[in-house]
């Protein structure tokens, strides 16, 4: 059972950083893209950055060179790095894995909350 587990979520001041990890377990095989996305309250979850097994990137409107992607050696860890915080940036925060069989699966979300 594929399991994507996210962390790294807090309350952060306006300007400040975060940086969110996703450990994705129980499969043989390497995901051919991952990513996250985002939920804020009353809003459509949206991409914010996704990379793919042989490192193309692709950012969403929010990340607007903020926030970084990048795959951790071992490929089964993607993190993202959040800089230069908005209020605008609150929210739930969703790692996500698609593998070449067609499956896709999500991670349960972080909260992300930043205060002015």
């Amino acid at each position: 059972q594929v399991q994507l587990v996210e962390s790294g979520g807090g309350l952060v001041q306006t300007g400040g950083s975060l940086r969110l990890s996703c450990a994705i377990t129980g499969s043989m095989f390497d995901p051919e893209v991952m990513g996250w996305y985002r939920q804020a309250p009353g809003k459509q979850r949206e991409l914010v950055a996704s990379v793919t097994v042989d490192f193309r990137l692709k950012y969403g409107d929010p990340a607007m060179g903020r926030f970084t992607v990048f795959i951790d050696n071992d490929k089964n860890t993607v993190s993202l790095q959040l800089t230069n915080l908005e209020a605008e940036d609150t929210g739930v925060y969703y790692c996500h894995a698609d593998y070449e069989n067609g499956e896709n699966f999500w991670g349960q979300g972080t909260q992300v909350t930043v205060s002015s």
